[in-house]
């Protein structure tokens, strides 16, 4: 008897994955719990196990496709591979299609904004539509799982102007919808019942851009999974934080000499004891001094959420993107052992093989550009924290020491934060207790 394979319920609030890579071929003998594909969502590559043993009949994704969570990957047979027959028709692939709303602009002039967090996703922004009219369909209260054969793009689609695809005729074989059919039947809906609808605004969805093919050639690439996960929360972060950053620098020219003193101990441990390493240190201290850095904001509630834990999450940039993984409990954590879980965690990002709670749970963020240059910069923060730390490339500087000027090394730090629920005076006050628990590191055991 044939079983069917489907993707797995992969995070909260993840709807979709992108096929990286298809890990098993017709006629292969399949373990429970081999990896038969590989998946890129929410910041994450992850590989997905079969549930069941069994020969493969029929592959119905290929590289490149969106699956949505609980369509049929791959169809199994009972028995060995030489007995492998042509499976029983199942629903139909996953193609990749073109984004109905860039297909047609006939109904919606606006393409949909994109969704997740580090962790999360977003539902997408309702495209502007048109006609002053929406169709009269009333919204189901819980979503209800559907076995009309259609794309996940069309799915989408339809849930953006609200039409049950249950509802609707495919044209397609075996009846499967497409972007034609939800939007003929949107307009069927619009002729039997037409009602104003609200006018959605520039600020809430995304302009449209102009045909840039008239000035010269263009080509267009898919978005991977990654970027449309660092564009969709980076979009959520600028839209639901009132950023201030605030500059200084500290003098790091006694602490550069302590931490070449004891780099070897670092490295004996399996890390390497780097000025960003330091700095998280100094900062998991500083977050227990002003507890506010390391909250919340509910606007809804109208309330401050404390969090009695300590979790800073570390920029790091790979060929893929730029992902945030992140260290629990810092504040309980000496040097040496965040240096050494920092160059693992790092590593395992780099490789792709981080997973997906490893990207969660930040409360603060820091992020070092000092390795490639620059001095300043203006760090976004990190939704729904309230504060991310950056930090610039150190340098030589003459600076006075003692009434004399010689030759200081300097660390350019930037601080952005919510100024919603934090002050200016607090966040000069914050980075100011950095500087100096960096310049005078005794302040660490005084204060922190």
């Amino acid at each position: 008897m044939a079983a069917e394979l489907r993707l797995p319920e992969l995070g909260e609030n993840i709807e979709s994955a992108d096929v990286v890579g298809v890990l098993v071929s017709i006629g292969d003998h399949v373990d429970v719990d081999q990896p038969i594909l590989e998946v890129e969502t929410n910041k994450a590559t992850l590989e997905v196990p079969a549930t069941a043993a069994g020969v493969v009949g029929e592959i119905y994704v290929k590289e490149g496709d969106e699956v949505a969570i609980g369509h049929v990957l791959i169809a199994l047979q009972a028995g060995d591979a030489s007995e492998a027959v042509a499976a029983p028709p199942a629903p139909e692939p996953a193609p990749t299609e073109a984004s109905p709303v860039a297909e047609q602009a006939d109904v919606v002039s606006a393409p949909a904004s994109p969704a997740s967090l580090p962790g999360t996703t977003a539902a997408p922004v309702e495209p502007a539509v048109e006609p002053a009219v929406e169709p009269a369909v009333e919204p189901a209260a819980q979503p209800v799982k559907s076995s009309v054969p259609a794309a996940p793009s069309v799915r989408r689609f339809a849930r953006e102007l609200g039409v049950d695809i249950n509802q609707v005729g495919g044209s397609g074989s075996h009846g499967r919808v497409s972007v034609d059919d939800i939007k003929r039947h949107a307009r069927e809906l619009l002729q039997q019942s037409p009602t104003p609808a609200p006018q959605v605004s520039a600020s809430q969805g995304f302009p449209p851009l102009p045909d840039f093919s008239k000035w010269g050639e263009v080509r267009r690439e898919r978005l991977s999974g990654i970027r449309r996960a660092t564009a969709e929360q980076l979009t959520r972060c600028w839209n639901n934080v009132a950023h201030v950053t605030q500059f200084d620098r500290a003098d790091i020219t006694e602490l550069e000499q302590l931490r070449k003193r004891y780099a070897d101990r670092a490295t004996k441990q399996g890390g390497k004891l780097t000025m960003a390493v330091m700095a998280v240190k100094v900062v998991a201290s500083a977050l227990k001094v002003f507890p506010k850095f390391n909250a919340s904001i509910d606007m809804e509630s109208r309330e401050t959420i404390f969090k009695d834990y300590v979790n800073i999450g570390i920029a790091v940039a790979t060929e893929r993107g730029l992902l945030v993984p992140v260290l629990r409990d810092v504040d309980k954590k000496n040097m040496v052992d965040i240096a050494a879980e920092v160059s693992e965690i790092a590593q395992k990002t780099r490789e792709g093989s981080i997973r997906l709670d490893e990207l969660q749970g930040g409360t603060f963020t820091v992020t070092n550009l000092g390795s490639i240059g620059g001095t300043h910069f203006t760090p976004i923060v990190n939704w729904p924290e309230v504060a991310i730390l950056g930090m610039g490339r150190s340098r030589i500087e003459p600076g006075y020491q003692n009434g004399e000027c010689q030759e200081r090394m300097y660390l350019p730090l930037s601080l952005s934060y919510d100024h919603r629920l934090i002050d200016g005076a607090e966040g000069a006050r914050f980075l100011r207790w950095i500087v100096d628990a960096i310049e005078q590191p005794l302040l660490l055991s005084l204060e922190g």
